[in-house]
């Protein structure tokens, strides 16, 4: 991954690489930082192999840091901005991070938390001055910078990307630097660029947005980001940046178009708007078809094959198609996909399988879980979790999913997780978490919850509850009381079930 980014600074070392709310830096201003963070983090006794974690908004300085861990050989591990400091604090432990880098400014609380916890055994290093940890900027200040060079090798780990757990408890994607690197080529061969990117990263950089910054650098482009979404600093970033490209999950489409309704937008620039991470409603994107012009790209992927399993490309997004618009697309390059049944068959067209993927994309496995590997590995083939099925000209069509995940808003949430956090409370004695269709979020997180004899309870602090133990993205966007929760032969929640009553009316069950 080092040689990407080495490669991209000796191209272009006067162009505008990074630009953030703070500062813009060229190429050349990009390299010399990488190589005094990477000088940095020897001076802190880290070397190859060891692991470095993140927690940052989207900055120059993140980008800065994910580039020299990479030049360094370093195994980088991001911690979600959103995520609970239970997970957070899980994560350091169980991927063995050696130094936590903290953006100050947005995590000082989480920062300080981790740098006072007495059992986590780590170095902790800021950006900037604090009252927690040495900066990285003045100890790069201080020592001799490193060669502009990589240090890592094809079979190394380069990320150990974490995901939500059915367990409750997050796993690691493992991914080697030969499984990354041809996830870029293939997004640099496959995605429908502008010919001058001008990239807009609203997602966060250390996760969603990961996947973009290479392409973006190895072409010359300029990767322009913003802390987070909101309608109008996107649409005013498009305008003063000239924004040609972006990513965005459809939630933020449908506040985007709603937003553009009540007022004048200048989208002119914008020549492909790539969206994913959830499914996106039809209407909706015939709308945006209207209103934004044929820009439109969909990936669908998962952290084990990430970004990278099939596309929907612009010539497919035709409203004289309109049933296309509710598949995920065609496979890219480099993966071999299959519609399998529970014997491992490859399903006839047109019935529904187990979306299955092979090829040199796929992660090396899931860390310190090896039953978990071999079972989601098994035969050779990745098994997605994901329902599928495809029409006569190869396009899939996502129907269900044979896990529990929930898809909100773009991320990612498991049930058992907000379950544990319900159950413990003194008033629950059961509950059942479901995403229900909602044309905002795509899935709402709705919690079914049984409540003991004589207890009582809000529904605003169950929300709360949750919110405080697992973050905003799993809290609750609503509760249901139920005298009773049906069961299945086993006397575990009956969810197909429960689902049943909100997605009837609707077209697919995801």
């Amino acid at each position: 991954m080092g040689e990407l980014y080495v490669r991209a600074v000796q191209r272009y070392p006067d162009r505008i690489a990074l630009v953030d709310a703070d500062e813009s830096i060229t190429y050349r201003e990009l390299g010399e930082r990488m190589q005094r963070f990477a000088a940095a983090f020897f001076h802190l006794a880290l070397k190859p192999g060891d692991v470095i974690a993140l927690l940052s908004a989207n900055s120059v300085n993140a980008v800065c840091v994910i580039a020299a861990a990479s030049m360094a050989g370093l195994r980088y591990t991001p911690l979600h901005p959103l995520g609970s400091q239970a997970d957070q604090k899980y994560i350091l432990d169980n991927a063995e991070v050696d130094c936590l880098v903290v953006d100050e400014q947005a995590f000082a609380e989480r920062g300080k938390e981790f740098a006072e916890d007495p059992q986590l055994a780590l170095k902790i290093i800021s950006f900037g001055q604090c009252d927690f940890a040495s900066s990285i900027a003045e100890i790069a200040a201080q020592v001799e910078p490193l060669p502009l060079r990589s240090l890592g090798s094809a079979e190394d780990i380069g990320l150990i990307m974490y995901t939500g757990g059915t367990t409750g408890k997050p796993k690691g994607v493992v991914h080697t630097h030969r499984s990354l690197v041809m996830t870029f080529l293939v997004n640099m061969a496959e995605f429908e660029w502008p010919q001058d990117i001008r990239f807009l990263a609203v997602t966060p950089v250390s996760h969603a947005a990961l996947g973009f910054i290479p392409p973006v650098l190895l072409r010359g482009g300029t990767f322009v980001m913003q802390p987070g979404f909101a309608p109008q600093t996107f649409l005013d970033a498009v305008l003063e940046h000239g924004i040609t490209a972006t990513f965005i999950v459809p939630t933020m489409l449908y506040v985007l178009l709603d937003h553009v309704e009540t007022g004048s937008a200048d989208l002119s620039s914008l020549e492909t708007v790539i969206y994913g991470a959830s499914p996106m409603l039809p209407a909706r994107m015939l709308q945006a078809l209207e209103v934004m012009g044929p820009i439109f790209m969909q990936l669908f992927g998962q952290t084990e094959c990430p970004n990278t399993i099939t596309a929907l490309f612009k010539h497919d997004h035709d409203p004289e198609r309109p049933e296309l618009l509710a598949s995920c697309g065609q496979p890219l390059a480099g993966n071999e996909v299959r519609l399998l049944d529970e014997g491992g068959r490859e399903v006839e067209q047109g019935e529904v399988g187990e979306l299955c993927i092979r090829g040199p994309l796929v992660m090396h496995g899931y860390w310190k879980l090896a039953d978990v590997t071999a079972e989601t590995l098994r035969d050779g083939w990745l098994h997605t979790g994901d329902m599928a099925m495809a029409d006569e000209n190869g396009y899939l069509y996502i129907v269900d999913r044979a896990k529990d995940m929930i898809i909100s808003g773009g991320f990612n949430v498991f049930p058992r997780e907000i379950e544990d956090v319900l159950n413990a409370h003194d008033a629950v004695a059961m509950s059942c978490v479901i995403g229900v269709p909602d044309d905002k979020w795509g899935e709402a997180v709705t919690a079914i919850v049984v409540l003991k004899p004589g207890a009582d309870v809000s529904s605003a602090e169950l929300i709360a509850t949750v919110k405080d133990a697992k973050g905003a993205v799993y809290a609750p966007k609503s509760i249901e009381f139920v005298d009773k929760i049906p069961l299945t032969s086993l006397g575990k929640p009956d969810k197909k079930g429960v689902r049943m009553d909100y997605w009837k009316n609707a077209e697919r069950q995801v």
